[in-house]
């Protein structure tokens, strides 16, 4: 099985939770092999410079500092899917398809139709409506 991690299912994992726990014994159970893609990479990576910038420098910096540094030092553990040509032709079909959806939902979702990945992600409503995107949530 060939699988992509959404932001929510990778930072539970980096963050090395309970829930990360259990999304770990999934995929060993399953034999899935376990891609991230630039589009959650980004997210992810974005979310934890905004807090390190939220914060005045020096001390009030360690915590943040440390989950991006796990957020990079888990994402050297995976393959990393592009957001390539194909990718991106998908993502301009289904940007006219669903006009509401968010720009970071299509992109991801677009990686893994161009790939025949199945998401995984705790935000099945996001994606579910998307033709031919299998959606999965291994966190509940």
């Amino acid at each position: 099985m060939f699988v992509v991690l959404d932001a929510n299912h990778f930072t539970e994992f980096a963050n090395g939770t309970p829930f990360g726990k259990q999304l770990m014994a999934r995929i060993k159970k399953r034999h899935a092999d376990v891609f991230s893609c630039i589009v959650a990479a980004e997210e992810s990576l974005r979310g934890w410079l905004a807090l390190v910038r939220s914060r005045t420098n020096g001390i009030n910096q360690l915590e943040p500092y440390a989950r991006l540094l796990a957020c990079i030092e888990t994402l050297n553990h995976f393959a990393v899917l592009p957001f390539d040509r194909e990718a991106a032709l998908t993502f301009h079909r289904l940007q006219k398809e669903h006009p509401r959806t968010g720009t970071m939902d299509l992109k991801i979702a677009a990686i893994c139709l161009a790939h025949d990945a199945t998401l995984l992600t705790r935000n099945l409503s996001d994606f579910q409506h998307i033709p031919g995107l299998r959606v999965e949530n291994w966190l509940d």
